[in-house]
């Protein structure tokens, strides 16, 4: 163990959450700076695409569209700081800045922000499973199931579902209503309707103004590419290799931020585009520390650079990765899974 991984286990988590409390200040000029740097370009790259597509230039748009999605990916980041009220100081400004993106990222932001707010709350629990994160079953429970639950749950966890089908229903049809929330009062409602008729409104006006055809030739391409990145991004921050979980009795909050959320590192462009987000643990240690101040909080303490830290060659390898493994602690996939139970019943029967 390296001196500062040690400086890591001996400060606990909660004593790390205290730590990163001067952090949580978010600065009314630099809000704005980081929304109108990400707002203009985005609005700029799109008529561009448009006009690019309008003029018989359909590969030209389709070239920059992985660009448009990058900076739809940054909006997304942004409306999730407006829910944790870290963009800016004013929490008005916050919440309407965040609806109004909502609307681009296809995202009740009022909805999201409560579910958002659980997942927080539970991350890693394993008795608080199911709201705000992504299905998991341990190992027990997968060989419990009977053949037609584990084919849905092998289904739902194949990367063509995954990141190809998935994102695209989440974010299209799944967040058009409140699924999960359907009799928790008016505001999920409210929040999934209102952000409907935005979104109607807004594509109207769109397609009215530019055409049906150019409309879906420059936006959906965005948007596939934009919801597939996202739900990449927050695969890999909880569901790799040396992630944890534990039962609610020895479950702490702190501790399951520190270890169970990874430090994505991702070269400084992609950094730009997904808002600093692989600075995981330190964001659920601290949600109100704004997006733009999760490198200073690594700057000034690298002993947080050494925790679950995950590159971008080896995030590939979570892909695999679908079970949690109570007995070895750790994500293991379907054939490790398999293997060992094997092993399991070949020691019983000796």
């Amino acid at each position: 163990m390296s001196a500062m991984q040690g400086n890591v286990v001996a400060l606990a988590g909660r004593d790390w959450a205290e730590a990163l409390l001067p952090y949580r200040r978010p600065s009314a000029a630099r809000g704005v700076i980081e929304l109108a740097i990400t707002v203009v370009p985005f609005v700029s790259l799109w008529a561009v695409m448009l006009i690019a597509s309008r003029n018989g230039q359909i590969l030209l748009s389709f070239a920059m569209a992985p660009l448009a999605a990058g900076l739809l990916v940054r909006l997304f980041m942004i409306q999730h700081d407006c829910g944790h009220g870290a963009l800016l100081p004013s929490k008005a400004a916050n919440d309407w800045i965040g609806r109004a993106i909502g609307v681009v990222t296809m995202t009740p932001y009022d909805l999201w922000r409560r579910s958002h707010a659980i997942h927080h709350a539970t991350s890693g629990n394993l008795d608080r499973r199911g709201i705000g994160d992504i299905d998991t079953l341990t190992v027990r429970e997968y060989i419990a199931r009977g053949w037609l639950d584990r084919l849905r749950y092998r289904l739902y966890r194949h990367p063509l579902v995954m990141f190809g089908l998935g994102p695209l229903y989440l974010f299209v049809i799944e967040n058009r209503l409140p699924f999960g929330f359907m009799r928790k009062g008016a505001m999920p409602w409210l929040s999934t309707m209102t952000t409907n008729a935005g979104i109607f409104i807004a594509a109207g006006l769109l397609v009215w103004g530019a055409g049906f055809a150019p409309f879906l030739i420059v936006h959906l391409p965005i948007v596939v590419l934009g919801a597939t990145a996202g739900v990449w991004l927050f695969y890999v921050q909880h569901q790799f290799e040396g992630t944890t979980w534990e039962p609610t009795a020895n479950w702490s909050q702190p501790e399951s931020a520190l270890h169970g959320s990874s430090l994505y590192q991702l070269p400084p462009p992609l950094d730009w585009f997904s808002g600093n987000i692989g600075v995981h643990h330190v964001h659920h240690l601290s949600s109100g520390i704004p997006f733009y101040r999760l490198r200073e909080v690594l700057r000034d303490h690298p002993a947080l650079g050494e925790v679950g830290r995950v590159g971008l060659w080896q995030s590939l390898g979570c892909v695999r990765l679908a079970l949690w493994d109570e007995e070895r602690r750790r994500m293991v996939s379907f054939r490790e899974a398999r293997a060992s139970r094997r092993i399991g019943q070949s020691a019983d029967s000796a």
